[in-house]
């Protein structure tokens, strides 16, 4: 069941309470009066801002005589996009006799909360407004305090979307220790189901629970082929690679159907690892090392492992076309889903003098196309399930570890890749639950080994860890 028809039939005192007829906003003086007006497409109604004139604690007595309770914000807005909300459209609904707006002189009013802690008390509520015309949910909200900061108001004004966006959001990135706390003041006004995984990243989980999703794919069409062919093209088949790439990076951020570009690189990215996963199957597959001999198979093998770090470095060129577009979800599904393809890199990797002699750039390739795809995850570019974020790490964590084992001795600048990685693992870490993120973190011991002073990444982790194994369950009912 959605989340739109769960929170309609589980909510409905909460939205009689909310949709009881406003009353009107308190006169204002000259001086409180609107400093300014905003007006949205199609606007056929006027809503009117207006801070609470409730009193406020006895500490905040000297800020609230300043802040002007009478100060109003005027919105010319469109009533059809305002039935986005729960609220709202039982407002303007015929439920109400005498209408309440009628009552008001024509217009809507919606009272905001006057805090010394918000210096702009009606911005978030001119966002969610602004929400309810554009639904454009991946341009506003870019960071977890931009969905801390308008998922209150969407709560309030049971706008099911907007909720449901910051959710998704807040849960697939890390936070700083005081988003925690917003995160957790939130918690009893957040549908329990849609925020399950959200509170188990803050405490134990009281019940273990996961969705699972799946999504089907359409047939080619004559845009989807056109630009498969230029990508083609610009990895393997024109002679001047780095200026072909560049137009078709252009191509692909301008083109008008995000969907389209989604699907072609997808398929792209699908065809170049199933490529990496044959000539690296092919290396390490026993029944080869057996059946040529043994200049032959050197020959071969070199070809192989060449081929396979072209690949690669294919790869990480996609990988980046997709997490500046925003549309690396799928790539980060597959990359995490490749245990098999990191166990022949490990078997490679324990070889040194076969990849040193044949490819040597491949541990970097290998380590740039995992950090790439983990730093997208941690910046909240690219969201996944928590499921998702578990397995990149459990999958390319062991292949971490080989790797800073044999890049730092040799002292090349690479090296630094591996500690960015180390970095990005650990805030994919703290993402998860706490059952889970217990196990990874034994896991990530050895990024203590140079030196116990060159990894307070790895210190920050385990206190964000012990801090919330020691809080008490939140949601549970004992």
């Amino acid at each position: 069941m959605s989340l739109r028809k769960r929170q309609r039939s589980a909510s409905s005192s909460r939205l009689a309470a909310f949709c009881s007829p406003p009353s009107p906003p308190p006169p204002s003086s000259a001086s409180a009066s609107s400093p300014d007006s905003l007006s949205f497409p199609n606007a056929d109604l006027l809503l009117r801002l207006h801070l609470d004139s409730s009193s406020p604690d006895d500490a905040d007595a000297d800020w609230h005589l300043a802040a002007a309770p009478g100060t109003f914000l005027d919105l010319h807005v469109s009533s059809a996009s305002l039935r986005r909300s729960r609220y709202f459209d039982a407002l303007l609904s015929d439920r109400w006799s005498p209408s309440p707006f009628a009552a008001a002189g024509g217009r809507l009013s919606l009272a905001v909360a006057a805090s010394p802690s918000c210096p702009r008390p009606f911005h978030a509520h001119v966002e969610v407004v602004r929400l309810l015309h554009t639904l454009d949910f991946a341009g506003a909200i870019r960071s977890p305090g931009d969905a801390l900061d308008l998922l209150p108001v969407a709560l309030q004004l049971l706008f099911d979307d907007c909720v449901e966006a910051c959710i998704r959001f807040l849960e697939a990135v890390p936070w700083s220790e005081d988003e925690e706390a917003r995160v957790i003041d939130l918690a009893p006004l957040l549908p329990a189901d849609e925020a399950a995984d959200l509170l188990a990243r803050v405490s134990p989980p009281p019940v273990a629970a996961g969705p699972s999703s799946a999504a089907g794919e359409a047939a080619r069409s004559p845009s989807e082929a056109m630009l498969h062919g230029l990508i083609n093209s610009a990895i393997h088949g024109h002679p001047v690679h780095a200026a072909t790439k560049a137009f078709v990076a252009m191509l692909l951020k301008d083109f008008p159907s995000r969907d389209c570009v989604h699907k072609v690189l997808d398929d792209a990215f699908k065809s170049r690892l199933e490529t990496i996963q044959e000539l690296m199957g092919k290396y390490a597959s026993p029944d080869f090392r057996v059946a040529v001999d043994s200049d032959e198979r050197e020959a071969i093998q070199r070809l192989n492992l060449q081929s396979a770090a072209l690949n690669v470095k294919h790869l990480y060129w996609l990988i980046e076309r997709m997490v500046d577009l925003r549309v690396a979800d799928k790539a980060v599904r597959l990359w995490s889903d490749q245990a098999a393809l990191a166990t022949d890199f490990q078997k490679l990797l324990s070889d040194a003098d076969m990849w040193r002699n044949m490819t040597p750039g491949l541990p970097v390739l290998v380590t740039r196309c995992t950090l790439r795809l983990a730093n997208s995850v941690v910046t909240g570019e690219t969201l996944v399930p928590r499921q998702v974020r578990m397995k990149l790490v459990s999958c390319w964590l062991p292949v971490l570890n080989v790797c800073r084992g044999i890049v730092q001795p040799m002292h090349f600048h690479k090296s630094t890749n591996c500690q960015e990685l180390e970095e990005a693992f650990l805030q994919i870490i703290s993402t998860l639950p706490v059952p889970e993120a217990q196990e990874l973190l034994r896991q990530c011991l050895g990024f203590s080994t140079r030196n116990v002073d060159d990894c307070p990444h790895l210190v920050a982790a385990f206190k964000t860890w012990f801090r919330r194994a020691g809080r008490a369950p939140l949601g549970g009912d004992d």
